[in-house]
């Protein structure tokens, strides 16, 4: 992990920070307060919209689908978890295939439920080390980094970078500096660099967050917040922006409720 020097004179070259602040202090939202404001319109929005939609189609999946984002993307994580329930309820051809539950479930803290949620997926596609990603981050949060490094999912086939090398990270193979360097380094369009950073920066900060190191977490998950790939780039993509937009806000509020008055 970068030390604290370091990590402000990185925060400073990218405007995240002040020269004159100090790391322990809540940096400034990534998103302005206009944009936060707009977008929580618009969320809120789309939660009476598909509250009405389920009201006349209450057997419909798609309606406890669209309910279930609206929830999530709003922090109320019980209330998606509930809905993505439903959803399995219905159609239980859904049930290893639902990675949104999975991720909710973590972020309603059933960290165990999440995991097996994984395992579960993995059955359906052994390919995507996304899907391990989150299942050793909810190992990790339900039994600890040791026992998290053991569970982790086997692949034989390639996936696309750069969750390859987020994967080594977990393992304590590759540092995260290592990561954002390669990704600087390699021949790619501006597009496809965004994108990896994208990703790199979210399940670096995920990762600082299960290990305990919230100014770490919330440095890297401002940066996948920032991105300007993620929000636009399509459905999967764009829940995994708000998944980084949401944890970094949870972190910020924490360490407001933790700063001294």
């Amino acid at each position: 992990m970068l030390r604290t020097n370091t990590l402000t004179t990185m925060l400073i070259l990218m405007g995240t920070v002040w020269a004159g602040d100090a790391v322990d202090q809540v940096p400034a939202p990534p998103l302005s307060e206009s944009k936060r404001a707009e977008l929580t319109k618009s969320l809120e929005k789309s939660l009476e919209d598909s509250m009405r939609l389920v009201q006349e189609t209450p057997r419909s999946v798609a309606a406890y689908s669209r309910r279930g984002d609206a929830y999530f993307f709003l922090g109320r994580f019980k209330e998606a978890v509930a809905d993505y329930d439903t959803m399995v309820e219905l159609d239980d051809s859904l049930a290893a295939s639902h990675w949104r539950r999975g991720i909710a479930l973590f972020y309603a803290e059933r960290y165990q439920d999440a995991a097996a949620q994984f395992e579960s997926y993995h059955s359906f596609d052994q390919v995507d080390r996304e899907n391990g990603i989150w299942r050793y981050l909810s190992q990790h949060k339900a039994h600890g980094r040791a026992k998290a490094r053991e569970g982790l999912l086997k692949y034989q086939k390639d996936d696309r970078e750069p969750f390859p090398a987020v994967y080594k990270l977990f393992a304590g193979t590759i540092s995260p500096e290592q990561i954002l360097a390669d990704i600087g380094a390699a021949e790619l369009s501006k597009m496809e660099r965004e994108q990896r950073l994208f990703y790199a920066q979210l399940y670096i900060g995920l990762n600082s967050a299960v290990e305990g190191d919230d100014d770490q977490a919330r440095a890297h998950l401002a940066e996948a917040t920032r991105n300007t790939w993620g929000p636009v780039a399509g459905y999967g993509p764009t829940y995994m922006w708000h998944v980084g937009r949401l944890h970094e806000e949870l972190l910020r509020t924490k360490k407001t409720h933790e700063s001294p008055k």
